[in-house]
């Protein structure tokens, strides 16, 4: 158990303590996808559902998400992010999502990208359900990692 770092030496789950970590650049990118129906896509292409751009909205969920991590994974700590970057396009027939988080500190942001990412497809979802129920978000992983004890990460 102690590789887990979540867990202390008898099993008890604990907020890790980064108290005593350097603070570095940390950056996290992380994407995923939603897939849907071609007349769903060109819907939100050409602007026509009811709830409104569908894209911005979207981004916007994706930030407002990357800054309230800590209230929704329970061990994550608050996090002062210096940058967010969430894109969503329509490519090969689905939404494609990328998020990009950035922050100084003590703890990386891979959380922070991957929620980011989840809750911009569930915002798609949402806005789409009423026409389109079978749409499906998947692929969600992180693609890169910098900063931090552990190095970096890329897929």
């Amino acid at each position: 158990m102690n590789d887990l770092t979540h867990f202390d030496e008898e099993g008890n789950t604990r907020m890790v303590d980064v108290g005593k970590k350097e603070e570095t650049l940390r950056i996290a990118v992380a994407k995923g996808h939603v897939t849907a129906k071609a007349e769903t896509l060109q819907k939100i292409s050409n602007q026509e559902m009811k709830k409104g751009n569908v894209l911005e909205v979207a981004k916007l969920s994706g930030y407002m998400a990357a800054k309230r991590t800590s209230e929704l994974i329970p061990l994550c700590h608050p996090l002062t992010l210096t940058s967010i970057r969430v894109d969503l396009s329509i490519v090969n027939g689905k939404i494609e999502i990328e998020a990009e988080v950035q922050t100084v500190g003590r703890t990386g942001v891979e959380m922070e990208a991957l929620t980011a990412v989840s809750v911009a497809g569930l915002t798609v979802y949402d806005m789409c359900k009423a026409i389109d129920k079978e749409m499906c978000i998947s692929d969600i992983r992180l693609i890169k990692k910098t900063g931090g004890k552990s190095g970096d990460f890329s897929r």
